[in-house]
């Protein structure tokens, strides 16, 4: 009922439209041939013409509204057909939908823009939809572990009579768990920040040099009780304008993977050299190295691809390098082979 009355809407419309052109037309028509030819015109002559001109203004308003009923359903409600149908399908989760591309010569070119944004909105979303499904998932399997090691040694330390050796075995595996938890959910925070809210650096000039040697100062200890030699190569006076908080994220967790994978004797290099326009900073070890297909997937959320130092990171480290990298403008590379070691390349603007 409602297409009925919205057709018949359209017909009134090109009726009163075809009439008044109509009728415009032949007045002046009727005018001139009068004047002329000096023909007078008759009542039964005028009666006539109306007739037939009536007529074909009722046929040419019919002929025009079936045509625009047709240029309608061709060129706008197909289309839109489409594209509501494609934005359900978004609504019910499948962010799968996209819409085709219409003919150009049956569509408006207003529509094609409409198509492009909606297939990149949706493509957004289903990347969007992916991340949230694996973050997801991955938090709630990450957090079992710490949680299950938790909630064993806390059982363990409720039996009467434990030993103190193994009451403070327990408690430290209670307290690694815990911390393991602790900075999972730093990290998991500090992510969130980088990636989901806009950030501005606080850029400050300063030499990244002496920032490096303090990263590395933090590691003492570590290289000490595992006997890993280091070794420096770090050019003088070379100035950065950078946030300083956020760099001290990247060199962290590049220092800390490094005497991670690194075993007892073996070395981890820091280097900065200045080129021209770019300070570059290498990381290297002397560790285990990895793949070609881990190396593409190392700056993941949650990816780990030695799952033997799975207790001692969880795999949100390189994830928050490679967000501040892209805040700063940078660049970063990875270079490794299995058995020999891996090297982490940090390329950042220098201070003008």
């Amino acid at each position: 009922m409602k297409r009925f009355f919205r057709g018949l809407g359209h017909y009134l419309v090109f009726f009163l439209m075809v009439a008044f052109l109509v009728t415009c037309c032949i007045l002046l028509f009727t005018s001139a041939l009068m004047e002329s030819l000096g023909i007078v015109l008759t009542g039964e002559n005028l009666e006539t013409a109306a007739k037939l001109t009536f007529g074909n203004v009722i046929l040419l308003s019919m002929l025009f509204t079936l045509f625009d009923e047709m240029r309608r359903k061709l060129t706008v409600e197909r289309t839109a057909r489409r594209i509501a149908e494609a934005a359900k399908r978004i609504v019910a989760g499948d962010f799968t939908a996209r819409v085709e591309r219409p003919s150009r010569f049956t569509n408006d070119e207003h529509f094609f823009e409409i198509i492009d944004c909606f297939n990149q909105m949706a493509a957004e979303l289903s990347g969007v939809e992916t991340l949230r499904t694996d973050f997801i998932s991955n938090v709630s399997h990450e957090m079992k572990t710490p949680l299950a090691v938790i909630q064993n040694y806390g059982t363990l330390l409720q039996e009467p009579g434990l030993m103190d050796d193994k009451r403070i075995e327990y408690a430290r595996g209670v307290a690694d768990s815990a911390r393991r938890l602790a900075d999972m959910v730093t990290n998991i925070l500090k992510l969130n920040r980088l990636e989901n809210q806009q950030i501005f650096p606080r850029t400050e000039k300063y030499d990244l040099g002496e920032q490096l040697c303090e990263a590395l100062l933090q590691y003492e200890n570590v290289w000490e009780r595992d006997e890993i030699m280091i070794e420096t190569d770090i050019a003088e006076e070379v100035l950065v304008d950078a946030d300083r908080e956020l760099l001290w994220l990247v060199w962290n967790n590049l220092l800390s993977n490094a005497f991670k994978f690194t075993p007892a004797g073996g070395m981890v290099r820091l280097c900065l050299t200045a080129e021209e326009n770019h300070a570059v900073v290498t990381v290297q070890d002397t560790g285990c190295g990895m793949s070609a297909q881990t190396g593409a997937h190392i700056f993941e959320k949650f990816y780990q691809g030695d799952t033997s130092h799975a207790t001692r990171g969880n795999g949100l480290g390189l994830a928050l390098v490679k967000r501040v990298v892209d805040i700063i403008h940078g660049e970063i590379s990875v270079e490794s082979e299995l058995g020999i070691g891996s090297a982490f390349t940090v390329r950042i603007r220098r201070a003008g």
